[in-house]
C-alpha cells in the first residue's frame, strides 16, 4: 500500500470514528459483566450450539436501538418526556419504577462482579474494591464535562476487545464456530429455551433504550442544535449518522458476545465445565484451562467493561427520573445546576454497590434483574413504536414502514421470551 493509499485509509477510519457516539457506546454496554456470565454460561452449557440466536437477535437489537435514538434526536426529549406529554401519568410512573429497580439490581450485580474481578487479579478485599468502584465511576460522571466524559466512555468501549483477544488464545474449532452461525441446534426442552430468553434479556435491556435516546438529546444541545421535527430538511444526514452509528454499535455489541461464547465453549465446555454462575467464576475457570494470558484478558475485560456499563445503567435511570418529575438533567450541566439529576445518578450506583454489602446473590440479582427487565422491555417497546409513529410527537419524521415492521417483529419475540421465561420457571 503507498503513503497516499495509508493516508486516506487513516482518514477514512478516523472519519468512522469521529461519526460514531451513543449507538458504539450503547451497544459496547450491552456487554456488561451481567451479560459477560450470561454468555459465559451459555457457551460453557451448550458449547457452539446457541450461537445462531445471536445472529437472530442483531437485527432486532438495531432497529429497537434505531428506534429510541429517532425518539432522542427528533423531538430533542428523552423517552420518559415524551411518556410525560403524550401519555398516561400511570404509564410513565409505571416504567419508571421498574426500570429503577432493574438498574440498582444490574448496578449491584456489575459493581460486584468488578470487585470480585479485581480480587482474582491481585488479591485484596472485594467488598472494598465493589464500593470503590462505584465511587470511581460517580466522580467521573458527576465532574467530568460531557465533551470528556463521552470520549472515555468511547475510549472505553476498546475494553472489550480483550475477550476478540481470548478467543485467539483459546484455540476455536473455527469450521464447527462458523458451522454454528447458519445452522440453527434446536433442542425442544426447557432448558434451551430458558438460554434463548436469558440471550435476548441480555442484548435488549430497557436502560439501553433510555441512554441512547438521552444522548442524543445531550449531542444536540453539545452542538447547539435543533431537534429534526423543529428543521427537518436536515433530518437526512443526521438519520443517516444515527442509523450507521446503530449498526456498528450493536454489531460490534453480538461480536463480542460471540467471543465471549466461543471462548467459552472452546474451553469451559470441552473440558466440561459447564455451570457457570458470575463473570468473575469464568474468568476463574478459564485459568488452568486456557492459561493465565487468558485469565488475565478475561478479568480485565469485566472491569473495562463494568467501568462503561456502570455509569450508563446509573445515567438512564437518572435521564428517566429527571424527565418524568421535569427536573434539568444533563450530563453536560454542573453539578449545581443540575442536583437532583446527579444525585439520582449516585444514589442509584451507592445501592447498587450496597447490595453487595446485605449478601447479594449474584445468580438470584441476575435472575431478577431479568425478570423485571422482561416486565419492562416489551411494553415499552410497544409504546416507543407508537411514539415514533404518532405525527403529534414526531413531525413530518414518523419512521418508515420497514422500521415499523421490524420494530414490532422485535416487540413480538421479546414479548414471547418474556412469555416463555416466566412459563418455563
Amino acid at each position: 500500500m503507498d503513503k497516499t493509499s495509508r493516508v486516506q485509509t487513516g482518514s477514512l477510519i478516523q472519519h468512522l470514528w469521529r461519526g460514531l457516539g451513543p449507538g458504539l457506546v450503547t451497544g459496547a454496554a450491552d456487554d456488561d459483566p451481567s451479560g459477560i456470565a450470561t454468555h459465559s454460561q451459555i457457551g460453557a452449557q451448550f458449547g457452539f450450539g446457541l450461537s445462531w440466536t445471536f445472529v437472530l437477535s442483531f437485527p432486532l437489537m438495531v432497529v429497537i436501538q434505531e428506534v429510541a435514538a429517532q425518539i432522542g434526536c427528533v423531538t430533542g426529549r428523552g423517552i420518559a418526556h415524551n411518556l410525560r406529554r403524550h401519555y398516561s401519568p400511570w404509564l410513565l410512573r409505571s416504567v419508571v419504577a421498574l426500570l429503577l429497580v432493574a438498574n440498582i439490581v444490574n448496578l449491584g450485580a456489575d459493581l460486584g462482579a468488578m470487585g470480585a474481578a479485581l480480587q482474582l487479579l491481585i488479591g485484596g478485599p472485594e467488598q472494598l474494591y465493589t464500593l470503590l468502584f462505584g465511587v470511581v465511576c460517580i466522580v467521573l460522571e458527576v465532574w467530568l464535562s460531557y465533551p470528556r466524559y463521552a470520549a472515555i466512555l468511547k475510549w472505553t468501549t476498546l475494553s472489550l476487545f480483550s475477550y476478540v483477544a481470548v478467543v485467539f488464545v483459546a484455540e476455536v474449532p473455527w469450521a464447527e464456530a462458523l458451522r454454528s452461525l447458519i445452522i440453527p441446534t434446536i433442542d425442544l426442552n426447557g432448558t434451551s429455551a430458558m438460554a434463548m430468553v436469558a440471550i435476548l434479556g441480555t442484548t435488549i435491556s430497557p436502560y439501553l433504550f433510555f441512554w441512547q435516546a438521552g444522548q442524543e438529546v445531550e449531542e444536540q444541545h453539545r452542538h447547539h442544535a435543533k431537534p429534526l421535527c423543529v428543521s427537518p430538511k436536515t433530518a437526512g444526514p443526521e438519520l443517516a449518522r444515527i442509523r450507521l452509528d446503530t449498526i456498528v454499535g450493536m454489531a460490534f455489541s453480538s461480536l463480542v458476545s460471540l467471543a465471549i461464547v466461543f471462548a467459552t465453549a472452546a474451553t469451559l465446555h470441552a473440558h466440561g465445565v459447564v455451570d457457570i454462575a458470575t463473570s468473575a467464576q469464568a474468568a476463574e475457570a478459564l485459568r488452568p484451562i486456557a492459561g493465565e494470558f487468558a485469565f488475565a484478558l478475561f478479568a480485565l475485560g469485566i472491569v473495562g467493561t463494568g467501568l462503561l456499563a456502570v455509569p450508563i445503567l446509573a445515567g438512564s435511570a437518572a435521564y428517566a427520573v429527571s424527565e418524568m418529575f421535569g427536573w434539568a438533567g444533563s450530563l453536560d450541566a454542573r453539578p449545581n445546576d443540575a442536583r437532583a439529576f446527579y444525585a439520582t445518578i449516585s444514589v442509584a450506583t451507592l445501592l447498587g454497590a450496597a447490595l453487595n454489602f446485605v449478601g447479594l446473590d449474584p445468580v438470584r440479582a441476575l435472575y431478577w434483574a431479568a425478570v423485571v427487565n422482561g416486565l419492562l422491555a416489551a411494553p415499552l417497546m410497544a409504546v416507543m413504536m407508537l411514539i415514533v409513529r404518532n405525527p403529534r410527537v414526531m413531525g413530518r419524521l414518523t419512521v418508515s414502514q420497514s422500521i415499523v415492521i421490524w420494530g414490532w417483529a422485535a416487540t413480538a419475540v421479546m414479548a414471547a421470551a418474556s412469555l416463555a421465561f416466566f412459563i418455563l420457571q
